[in-house]
């Protein structure tokens, strides 16, 4: 629904129309404009919070039906809690919660963004603007027909955030949108089915890119094979569709400058290869290039918002397909980096990919760091659940910096343990390394393998999504199945610690 969404400010004298939105604390405090607003509303509120038991508690909410002394069609009272407490983060999970307690038939709806200690600055504002537009989103493009209960009305849903000052919380808000706009596009990318969404698929859609700015290079199977990256093509080569490798550069710093770098496993669909997984949930696996569908948010997040970083976002994408071409279990391939690997598990192939893709990228554009996102196995989601992202770090302030921009963001990371003791698991009998350490440790062998294809000196993270990147729990903020986790938490590490 985000492409349906208006999603306007002006001052707090406009009339509301539609539906009206207020927050009150837990003491039911309301803030003056939100007082004056309401008029005898205001009484009618206190006496349906008695009667409803309504406290205030944060993310509640009081809905008062054509309330009486105003044009609306209702009052929704949502709870701060304790209002003073409230950081970023915060206003951004009430902006989702408000935007979730807006009923499917109303086309209007008016959100006073005020506390009860008094207006919200600009930057403040915009933060619940952003909650809104992060809940807003819906993937149903393929749904022709809806249960009743699911039915909403065609056309658009406007909602306008009444504010001090709407021409500072426009400008607060244009980096906002930017990144809500590149979540947007991480979660359709997850959300469209494995036929719609191929490898040459996905590579056009990237290109879209190209309109902002950004310049996309996209490699076919002859040009990977030139450069050697049999890691890579040994995984796509049991599929119809050809594999890809899309580049895009982001050129908003000093010329010539390092780049940041950003790199996605992108397995449009992965059936595990000859190593075929169960059949049970198997749809699932449409979902195993969450981690390119976020750098190509990322990278569109940048350029939107005119970023001033140069920034190299890389997706190697294919599918893992058990045809009489596939990859089979005991294979050797010769890696773009020269490093042997034998296949133990076809099913352990995100990690092929990316072996290419990393090596490649250290060796082209000689970045700062490299960042990679993958999900890329279900043994983070059994150590950490589906609420933190795994965090694997050569460097300990690129794994700090990355720790603080989750907790800013709410997307969180968990750092896990890298060392030799585990490196020893890869070992092959028969080749440089294999790619699957047995099942003790198995996101952490999966890390150990990345590393080897780290060229040295070069900072390196890798996050593990598995959890977070499809099918996490919903938020406030969050109700779609591709959450587009990693957008926001890069960009913000960007924000904060790369930009010239």
């Amino acid at each position: 629904m985000a492409d349906t969404l208006k999603l306007g400010f002006s001052v707090f004298t406009v009339p509301p129309k539609g539906v009206l939105l207020v927050f009150c604390d837990d003491k039911l405090k309301l803030g003056s404009q939100t007082r004056k607003g309401l008029g005898r509303a205001a009484e009618l509120f206190k006496r349906a919070a008695a009667a409803n038991k309504f406290t205030g508690k944060n993310g509640s909410a009081l809905d008062i039906v054509a309330p009486a002394g105003l044009k609306v069609a209702r009052l929704l009272v949502i709870g701060t809690g304790k209002a003073k407490d409230l950081a970023s983060l915060d206003l951004v999970k009430l902006g989702g919660a408000a935007m979730g307690c807006i009923p499917a038939s109303a086309a209007e709806a008016t959100l006073f963004a005020e506390l009860p200690g008094g207006a919200l600055s600009p930057a403040q504002a915009a933060e619940i603007a952003l909650g809104v537009r992060l809940r807003a989103y819906s993937f149903d493009r393929y749904k022709t027909t809806k249960r009743k209960e699911d039915e909403e009305p065609k056309g658009e849903k406007r909602v306008t955030i009444a504010v001090a000052d709407a021409s500072a919380a426009r400008r607060a808000f244009a980096p906002r949108q930017a990144a809500a706009d590149g979540v947007d596009i991480a979660r359709d990318l997850v959300n469209e089915p494995a036929n719609v969404l191929y490898p040459e698929e996905f590579a056009r859609r990237a290109g879209a890119l190209k309109k902002l700015g950004v310049s996309v290079e996209v490699l076919d199977v002859k040009a990977m094979k030139k450069l050697g990256m049999n890691a890579l093509l040994g995984v796509g080569q049991g599929s119809r569709r050809d594999s890809r490798l899309v580049v895009m550069r982001w050129n908003g710093g000093a010329r010539g400058a390092e780049p940041v770098a950003f790199i996605g496993k992108g397995v449009c669909f992965d059936t595990g290869g000859i190593s075929i997984k169960p059949a049970s949930g198997m749809e699932d696996m449409k979902g195993d290039m969450a981690g390119a569908a976020c750098v190509v948010g990322l990278m569109h997040t940048l350029a939107a918002r005119k970023a001033k970083v140069n920034a190299v976002g890389a997706m190697g994408v294919v599918e893992n397909m058990p045809d009489g071409n596939a990859q089979r279990p005991g294979d050797i391939v010769t890696s773009m980096s020269g490093q042997t690997i034998e296949i133990i598990n076809t099913d352990a192939e995100g990690r092929l990919v990316l072996a290419d893709v990393l090596w490649y990228v250290a060796q082209r554009f000689k970045p700062k760091f490299m960042v990679n996102l993958a999900t890329l196995t279900g043994a983070i989601i059994v150590a950490l659940g589906q609420e933190y992202a795994g965090l694997f770090c050569n460097d300990d302030k690129l794994a700090e910096q990355l720790t603080k921009a989750g907790q800013a963001t709410g997307e969180k990371v968990w750092r896990m343990p890298l060392g030799p003791e585990y490196d020893k698991l890869i070992d092959s009998k028969f080749a440089d390394v294999k790619n699957t350490g047995g099942r003790h440790g198995g996101a952490i062998t999966a890390a150990q393998f990345l590393q080897r294809f780290v060229q040295k000196g070069v900072p390196w993270a890798h996050l593990d999504i598995a959890g977070t990147g499809m099918g996490p729990p919903t938020t406030d903020i969050n109700r779609s199945w591709g959450s587009g986790f990693g957008v926001r938490l890069l960009d913000q590490l960007v924000a904060d610690d790369y930009e010239s």
